[in-house]
């Protein structure tokens, strides 16, 4: 399992865990709104039961303290009385000069049906009341707490992780930028000293095929230092005719490959001027192979790799085709990310690399175009065209 499928396991944990949090404070605040509502309810009834004994007349005689009692001790559930045409007789709990509004009192008596079934007090056989309650203030409020709190709570998570991303990502900066200067640092003695013996032997007459490959691969040795020793800092960039830096990249390429792969370098009929854009050609040379071996690798060493170049006015198109296994859709973004690699070996960084290159160093593109699986994959570079 490589690095960014842990860190994706790890996300998709911390999201599960986020989501059964708020189905507990769902249901728990669910579970309390539904025992409310019930005391409530029983309220209400009592209440109508106190309505009904103050108007009944066998008892008016008798003791009224109870239902008097009952019906001021209910301070916080909105209730309207009406007769059984709806008629306004009583209400509490409710703004006094908007219930002088008819208006209102529909409205009212309106939603409070659409909450609860309205009681029906009953006198005798012909005559009876209706009383229409609705949740009090504090259960409504209640209702809403839970999705309240898990905004809260996303807004604190969101700001939390976009805090830790930015600092995560300025000491991994930090980090790559002394992993590279430091490894120019080492490479930089070794490599004196391997020059200096290259021109001894060459003094000594020493100009056989063997010395030659040597120094071919003590300059390739100068080219890794020179790019790592560019990480961290602006690079130079020089105006370059791209179509010949994108040829001897594929050279150089090429004679390191398996003869089964095949190369071509094209570009629009009518864009047979030269291209030119402005680029570090060290760094830019490192894309090229990154993508070049990224392709060679999604072969398995046998196919084609088509590169054509196309002039549009204000940017140089550079699409690089290979005949590979090709990228699931969803994987477009997530292969330029660290510690992404479909290989059993390897650190996934080359792409990751080849993006921070184009996109924080020359200021363009790089992203995956198009791709089928089992026919390729073109990756696009975006370069601003020098005029």
């Amino acid at each position: 399992m490589n690095i960014y499928t842990r860190k994706q396991r790890w996300k998709l944990l911390l999201l599960l865990a986020a989501l059964l949090i708020g189905i507990s404070s769902l249901w728990y605040t669910n579970s309390l709104v539904e025992k409310l509502s019930g005391q409530e309810k029983m309220k209400v009834e009592l209440w109508a039961q106190a309505v009904r004994h103050l108007s009944d007349v066998t008892d008016n005689t008798g003791d009224l303290t109870f239902a008097f009692n009952v019906l001021q001790s209910n301070t916080t559930i909105p209730v309207i009385q009406t007769d059984s045409n709806d008629v306004l007789k009583n209400f509490t709990n409710l703004d006094s000069a908007l219930m002088a509004s008819p208006v209102y009192v529909t409205e009212q008596i309106r939603i409070m049906k659409s909450q609860h079934e309205p009681i029906r007090v009953q006198y005798d056989k012909n005559s009876f009341d209706y009383i229409y309650y609705k949740d009090s203030y504090l259960l409504t409020n209640l209702q809403y707490y839970p999705y309240f709190q898990l905004t809260v709570i996303t807004l604190f998570l969101l700001v939390s992780y976009l805090a830790f991303s930015t600092s995560r990502k300025a000491e991994q900066n930090q980090v790559w930028v002394g992993m590279a200067k430091e490894t120019a640092h080492q490479l930089g003695t070794p490599l004196s000293s391997l020059v200096a013996w290259v021109e001894y032997l060459k003094s000594e007459g020493q100009t056989n095929d063997h010395l030659r490959e040597i120094e071919k691969d003590v300059s390739r040795l100068q080219t890794i230092t020179d790019r790592f020793s560019k990480i961290g800092s602006a690079p130079a960039l020089q105006k370059e005719n791209i179509k010949e830096v994108i040829a001897r990249s594929i050279d150089y390429i090429k004679s390191r490959s398996s003869s089964r792969i095949s190369f071509s370098l094209t570009s629009m009929p009518n864009h047979s001027h030269v291209i030119y854009a402005q680029v570090n050609i060290a760094l830019f040379e490192w894309v090229l192979e990154n993508l070049f071996k990224n392709a060679i690798d999604a072969m398995e060493g046998d196919g084609s790799i088509k590169v054509h170049v196309t002039d549009q006015q204000q940017f140089v198109y550079i699409d690089i085709a290979d005949s590979g296994k090709g990228i699931p859709k969803s994987k477009f973004k997530t292969v330029f990310k660290p510690g992404y690699t479909s290989k059993s070996r390897g650190w996934g960084l080359g792409l990751s690399l080849s993006k921070r290159i184009i996109e924080e160093y020359h200021a363009g593109q790089v992203f995956v175009k198009s791709s089928e699986a089992g026919r390729g994959t073109t990756f696009r570079i975006v370069l601003q065209k020098y005029s």
